[in-house]
């Protein structure tokens, strides 16, 4: 089976010639890295398209972005993997043998994150067994799904805030999730910017309101996200 990587992007000038490096392994045993970018105000997209075999233009979310990635994908299987997010070197193998071998149409990785806080590898380990026991995938875990399941389950619901929470629920309809135990490494800014008790709070408030049925924009904006015009 074939593999697509779906890069979403905003104004990641900075760490996007890394994050695609990083992937060129796997760009030379024939998987397909495409990015998506939500309107960079920076030379984000300049950057990313001699490291990419496509680099798409989208309006900003990540939703939208990775729904347009996936619509350009030639792949049998795509992955979602954030700017910040880094592979197992033979993640190629892992997803297309691991989906193979346990019949099931979609999954993610176990998850570390980088940084220097006492509190990270703790905050790690409790993402990785919350999603081992609800099935639930984030985006830092760089879900990967077959392109047919994910057409069945209608891909990324055009919302700012919770579409990989929303994806990975009609999903689990189609299978259950493969929990890959090899690791992807993803960046520990966001929480050691806020505060990592304090983020760890926000979102377990934001996930609980959004199981408890508020809306995704009412949980966005308590996120700090800025509506997209239009």
């Amino acid at each position: 089976m074939t593999l697509s990587i779906v890069v979403p992007v905003l104004n990641e000038a900075e760490t996007i010639g890394a994050a695609l490096s990083a992937l060129a392994p796997l760009r030379g045993r024939g998987a397909e890295v495409i990015v998506v970018d939500g309107g960079s105000r920076d030379v984000t997209a300049t950057l990313a398209e001699p490291l990419a075999d496509s680099v798409l233009h989208a309006p900003r979310g990540r939703a939208s972005q990775m729904n347009a990635g996936a619509a350009r994908a030639r792949g049998d299987i795509l992955l979602f993997l954030h700017a910040d997010t880094r592979l197992p070197a033979d993640a190629d193998r892992l997803v297309s043998e691991g989906l193979r071998e346990s019949g099931f149409a979609w999954g993610r990785f176990d998850v570390q994150i980088e940084g220097t806080h006492p509190l990270l590898p703790i905050v790690a380990a409790g993402m990785t067994l919350r999603s081992r026991i609800t099935g639930i995938c984030t985006g830092d875990q760089a879900m990967f799904v077959q392109r047919a399941a994910f057409r069945e389950a209608g891909g990324f619901p055009d919302i700012p805030l919770m579409e990989d929470v929303a994806l990975s629920r009609a999903l689990k309809r189609v299978s259950p999730p493969l929990c890959l135990r090899a690791r992807v490494t993803t960046s520990g800014r966001r929480w050691e910017k806020h505060g990592i008790l304090r983020t760890i709070l926000l979102m377990w408030r934001l996930r609980l309101s959004y199981f408890l049925g508020a809306p995704p924009e009412t949980l966005a904006r308590r996120y700090g996200y800025v509506p997209r015009e239009g």
